[in-house]
């Protein structure tokens, strides 16, 4: 079996609140290898974005060990960890973020512009990600130009952009009607298959979440395997 692209170990995470602490994560473990789509369920507050944020990188867990490749991401700076997340993390949001003024292939090429690739080439790479996910006919639309599932796809062709090892997802489909979630989770699927990127989404869709390699459920802090039974949590 391939080495996992996302170890977790020991993971917790506590806020400071009025009334004293809160602890939402209690010691998560967590493997995630290349190609491999893997869902996250629970109830709102239960911690599922304080894990992706963890494993994004994004925020620094309370104690507990954050493996990318293999590599003990804890001990770096905040420097070291942005060019991390830039070169080997994506991630796709609930809201698809796209910069408005920016029309479809401009918002994908971004990341890669940031990145150091040319004009030329990231507008390339990025009508080469758009025409994979069936938008060839948008490139140069702006987002108030297209639908919600459209402007979707963007965002997951942006979070590809750089060819990440890891593709984290907070909801992905949350704000799309039922016709429109089947044909961005679809998408998603069949890229996390054709480029081996491993993924982890968080998502109150059991109907979705069965068509996942494997399923977690986040409890009182803990993480438990589900099977899946196709309906909502």
């Amino acid at each position: 079996m391939s080495s996992p692209v996302l170890s977790l170990r020991g993971i917790t995470r506590t806020y400071t609140t009025g009334q004293g602490g809160l602890t939402v994560l209690k010691g998560v473990d967590l493997d995630i290898f290349p190609g491999e789509l893997v869902g996250l369920i629970g109830p709102s507050g239960s911690g599922k974005s304080s894990l992706l944020h963890a494993a994004g990188l994004l925020e620094r867990p309370t104690s507990g060990e954050v493996r990318i490749d293999g590599e003990d991401v804890g001990s770096l700076d905040e420097r070291a960890r942005t060019r991390l997340r830039l070169s080997r993390i994506g991630f796709v949001y609930q809201f698809h973020h796209l910069l408005p003024e920016f029309d479809a292939r401009d918002n994908v090429a971004l990341p890669m512009r940031i990145a150091g690739y040319s004009e030329t080439d990231a507008r390339a790479r990025a009508e080469v990600a758009l025409g994979s996910l069936g938008l060839a006919e948008r490139t140069l639309h702006q987002p108030a130009q297209m639908s919600g599932g459209e402007q979707q796809r963007v965002a997951l062709a942006r979070a590809l952009a750089n060819s990440p090892r890891l593709l984290l997802a907070d909801e992905p489909t949350g704000n799309l009607d039922p016709a429109t979630s089947q044909t961005v989770f679809e998408a998603l699927q069949k890229l996390v298959k054709e480029t081996g990127v491993a993924a982890l989404i968080a998502t109150h869709n059991m109907e979705l979440a069965g068509h996942m390699d494997r399923v977690f459920a986040l409890k009182d802090g803990h993480l438990e395997e589900r099977p899946a039974e196709g309906r909502e949590y």
